[in-house]
C-alpha cells in the first residue's frame, strides 16, 4: 500500500478568499439554491485528505462523490494523464488509439461474464442513458422499471428513473418509466421480518408489477446493484439472481448500474461479484479512474452488440474515450492490481470499518441501523430506535434537517468531511485508506453522533 503521509498544508488565507470570491462571482453549483450555499474553497488533496487555505485539514469520507477508490493525487495516475497529454492529447472517437483499446480491455477483462463490449462515456448518467437507449432498441419495448430509493443520473432519462427526491422538479414523465420497490429489510415496505420473507415478498412484488404493466412492453429492469447515495442497502440473498431469472423468462434486459458501486468500492471489482449475477448491461464511472479525468461507459453483453453488428447504434459522444480520461483508467487498474486497493477495501471493511461502525452504534442512541461492505457503509441515524422514526424528516431542509446539520458540523470541526444524506451518514473513505486513517474517521464520527445523541428520543 501507497501510504498517506498527512500533507503540511500551505496556510494563504488571501488566496483562499479570492478562489472564493471568484467562485461566488461566476460558479453555478449543482443541487444548491445558489445564493444560500458557502463553498469551501479547497487549496489541496494528497491520498484519503484535503485542505483549504486556511491551514484546516480534513479526512475525506466521501471520496469525492464516492469516486476517488485509490485516493487524491495517486502519482502513478498522475504520471499516466502527463504522459498521455503529451503524447496524443485528444482524438475522436471513431478512431482505434492505444489508450482506449487498452482501458476497454482492462474493464472486459473484469467485468462478470460475457460483457465484453465497451461503450464509452462521459459519466454515470451518461452511461444509464446509452444503456436504456441500447435495452430499448434491442427489446424494441419502451418501458424500463426502475426502483424507488434509487439513483441513475441527472441527465433526461436518467433523471426519470431515479427515485429519490431530485427527480421531482424534473419529472416530466420520460415515456415509460415505472417505478417499485427494491428490498429494504430495515425499513421493509412489504412487513417482512427476515432477509427470506424480503427477499420473497419482494420478488413477488416486482412479478406483481410486471404483470399490471404487461411484461412484453418491459424493455429493461435497472438497479443499482448496491444503492448508493439512497442508502448502501445490500439485497438479500437470492434478490439479483431472481431479478435475472425475471428478465430471463420475460425477455427483458437487466441493467445493473455499477457507477458508485463498481471498481474496488465494496471489496471486489464490481458489487455484481458478491452475488454471482451477471447482468445483460453494466454502467460505470466514478472509480474506473478514480475521477481524475471525467469517464464513465456502458459494458454490453454479446447478444446486445449483435443487435447493432450491421446496424448502427444511434448515439455518440463527442469525448467518448478521451485519451486522457482512458490513460487515467489504464493506470488506476494497474494502481488497483498492483497495490492491493480491492484486497485492502475488503480487508478494511471486514476488520475496521464494520466492527469500528457497529461498536458506535451500541453506544450511540442515535444509529439505527449499520450496513455495507468494503469501503462502503452507512449509518441511518434515528430519532428513536424503537420506532426507527428517522432522525430527520424524508428530505428535509432548513430547520427540520438541524439534526443532520448539526451533525456534519461536529465532523467537520473534528477534522472529519462526511458524506451525508437525508438521515443517513456514508462511511465511503478512498478504498485505499489505511486502518489508521479508517480509525481516525471512525473517532471523528464517535464524537459527531454524540451530538445527533441529542436529538434522539
Amino acid at each position: 500500500m501507497t501510504p498517506h503521509a498527512p500533507h503540511a498544508p500551505h496556510v494563504d488565507p488571501a488566496a483562499g478568499a479570492a478562489v472564493k470570491a471568484a467562485d461566488r462571482a461566476h460558479v453555478f453549483h449543482s443541487w444548491s439554491a445558489q445564493g444560500l450555499i458557502d463553498p469551501l474553497a479547497v487549496a489541496g488533496a494528497e491520498g484519503a485528505y484535503f485542505w483549504d487555505y486556511d491551514g484546516n485539514r480534513y479526512l475525506d469520507f466521501t471520496s469525492g462523490l464516492v469516486y476517488t477508490n485509490i485516493g487524491y493525487q495517486h502519482p502513478t495516475v498522475v504520471a499516466a494523464i502527463q504522459e498521455q497529454a503529451g503524447k496524443l492529447a485528444t482524438f475522436a472517437p471513431a478512431f482505434a488509439i492505444e489508450a482506449r483499446s487498452e482501458a476497454a480491455r482492462l474493464i472486459a477483462e473484469r467485468t462478470p461474464g460475457d460483457l465484453d463490449k465497451i461503450f464509452f462515456t462521459n459519466g454515470g448518467a451518461e452511461a444509464v442513458e446509452n444503456a436504456v437507449r441500447m435495452a430499448r432498441l434491442h427489446t424494441g419495448r419502451t418501458k424500463v422499471l426502475s426502483a424507488y430509493r434509487s439513483y441513475h443520473g441527472a441527465t433526461s432519462t436518467a433523471i426519470n428513473l431515479t427515485g429519490d427526491p431530485r427527480r421531482w422538479p424534473s419529472d416530466n414523465g420520460s415515456a415509460g418509466v415505472v417505478r417499485f420497490w427494491a428490498p429494504f429489510l430495515y425499513r421493509s415496505p412489504f412487513y417482512a421480518e427476515t432477509e427470506a420473507e424480503e427477499c420473497a415478498r419482494a420478488l413477488q412484488h416486482l412479478e406483481d408489477t410486471l404483470a399490471f404493466e404487461g411484461p412484453a412492453t418491459i424493455a429493461a429492469i435497472i438497479l443499482e446493484t448496491i444503492p448508493g447515495t439512497a442508502g448502501i442497502m445490500t439485497p438479500p440473498p437470492g434478490y439479483l439472481a431472481g431479478v435475472r431469472e425475471i428478465c430471463d423468462r420475460y425477455g427483458i434486459v437487466f441493467v445493473l448500474d455499477e457507477v458508485m458501486a463498481g471498481f474496488g468500492r465494496t471489496g471486489k471489482w464490481f458489487a455484481a461479484d458478491h452475488f454471482d449475477v451477471v447482468p445483460d448491461l453494466m454502467t460505470f464511472a466514478k472509480g474506473v479512474n478514480s475521477g481524475y479525468v471525467p469517464l464513465g461507459g456502458v459494458a454490453i453483453s454479446a447478444e446486445i452488440a449483435a443487435t447493432f453488428e450491421t446496424r448502427p447504434y444511434p448515439g455518440g459522444l463527442t469525448y467518448s474515450g478521451h485519451p486522457l480520461a482512458c490513460a487515467a483508467a489504464v493506470a488506476t487498474i494497474h494502481v488497483m492490481e498492483d497495490e492491493k486497493v480491492i484486497e485492502n477495501a475488503a480487508h478494511i471493511g471486514e476488520k475496521v470499518l464494520g466492527p469500528g461502525l457497529r461498536e458506535l452504534a451500541e453506544r450511540h442512541p442515535s444509529v439505527g441501523e449499520v450496513r455495507g461492505l468494503g469501503a462502503f457503509w452507512a449509518l441511518d441515524l434515528v430519532r428513536n430506535r424503537e420506532t426507527r422514526e428517522p432522525l430527520v424528516p424524508y428530505n428535509a431542509a432548513g430547520e427540520a434537517n438541524a439534526a443532520m446539520a448539526a451533525f456534519g458540523a461536529a465532523a467537520k470541526k473534528n477534522g472529519l468531511w462526511p458524506f451525508i444524506n437525508m438521515n443517513r451518514t456514508h462511511a465511503v473513505p478512498a478504498c485505499n485508506v489505511t486502518e489508521a486513517e479508517a480509525k481516525e474517521g471512525l473517532a471523528a464520527l464517535d464524537v459527531a453522533l454524540s451530538v445527533a445523541d441529542e436529538y434522539t428520543v
